[in-house]
């Protein structure tokens, strides 16, 4: 079967927003030609999230400013799903490891849904409210969603912009994991304030959150102020000093490499809106960093990761202006395969 790498696009949501057109795109994997995808999806679709099916290639769901859709035909066409709270935009989705008919969705505004059936049907479980929560002026977002593999009933969540909440019991009930997020804001390094009345902005500003089979219950979280490690299930924080080893670390992203275990990707960029980005990679869970990417020059912030969980040769990440950089060689080699001109504001990408 065909594997390809999607992008997903669309208008930042903030308080200075561009009115960019967003769209879904598709490119096989290792080529440059991009097919848009619009076929039963909402005009100049504005995708968050994208997810592939772990055992159908077939099946993808999209992610959208509308809600949640899904393909059955590698996204040649489009169903809406049938949600229950419209105007919910979609920001993440993940598959439970052991039942793929177990979908959780995250949502701006902030709340988080289950699906039991494949997405056919879906429950709006009860979240709770962080003590770190921070009005931004846009709706609070569950950005990404990540379940531990060795516990499967135990999802975090993180929040942009409000820290980490964590279930035990696979999303019924919910615990706030921000208060030590709370005491490292309060260090002067670590304080950053841009759109809100608060300092520790910064360290609420959730991007990616992680968990890796090698280390059960330690959890691994992307913020604006870089990259933080829990190794007690979210209880207490350590910063992972990724400064150390990158001048770059506004962190936009964190990936687990499906086949080891060991190895995590990070997007790593100056600021949210910047001329640079870069793709870091470590090899044992973050205690040392080395550049991925090389040979290529992102020329805005690297705003995702794509790993194919069939291949771990390829790689693909992109940048906020639209940028999509690859390796099939494990990184040997790396080629631009840049979106058309006019598509920004870069959001996700999936491959499979």
């Amino acid at each position: 079967m065909t594997q390809y790498v999607y992008a997903g696009a669309g208008r930042w949501t903030s308080a200075s927003a561009d009115d960019q057109p967003g769209g879904l795109m598709r490119a096989e994997v290792g080529s440059s030609e991009w097919q848009l995808l619009s076929q039963g999806l909402p005009p100049q679709a504005e995708v968050r999230s994208i997810l592939i099916h772990p055992d159908n290639q077939n099946i993808v769901f999209a992610g959208t400013h509308d809600g949640p859709y899904r393909s059955s035909n590698q996204g040649e066409s489009w169903e809406k799903l049938n949600f229950p709270d419209p105007g919910m935009v979609v920001w993440s989705m993940i598959f439970h490891p052991q039942d793929p008919q177990t979908i959780y969705v995250g949502t701006a505004p902030a709340a988080i849904y289950r699906s039991d059936n494949g997405g056919d049907s879906w429950k709006r479980l009860s979240i709770v409210e962080t003590c770190g929560a921070v009005n931004m002026g846009f709706p609070m977002r569950v950005i990404r969603l990540t379940i531990d593999p060795n516990q499967p009933n135990h999802i975090y969540a993180g929040l942009e912009v409000g820290g980490v909440i964590r279930s035990t019991d696979g999303g019924e009930t919910w615990t706030d994991c921000t208060e030590d997020l709370l005491r490292l804001a309060s260090m002067d390094h670590l304080k950053s304030q841009i759109g809100s009345d608060t300092d520790i902005e910064g360290m609420m500003d959730s991007h990616a959150i992680t968990v890796s089979s090698a280390q059960p219950g330690t959890v691994f979280l992307a913020t604006r102020m870089g990259l933080f490690r829990s190794p007690d299930r979210g209880d207490t924080w350590g910063d992972m000093e990724v400064g150390r080893f990158s001048p770059l670390t506004y962190a936009r992203d964190v990936q687990v490499a499906p086949q080891d275990p060991n190895v995590l990707y990070a997007a790593l960029s100056p600021a949210a809106r910047s001329e640079d980005g870069s793709l870091y990679r470590s090899d044992n869970l973050g205690e040392t960093w080395t550049r991925f990417d090389h040979d290529i020059t992102p020329e805005s912030t690297m705003m995702t990761i794509a790993l194919n969980p069939h291949d771990d040769r390829v790689v693909y990440c992109a940048t906020r202006g639209g940028q999509v950089f690859g390796t099939q060689d494990g990184g040997a080699s790396w080629h631009e395969t840049p979106l058309p001109e006019g598509l920004q504001d870069i959001y996700t990408l999936a491959c499979g």
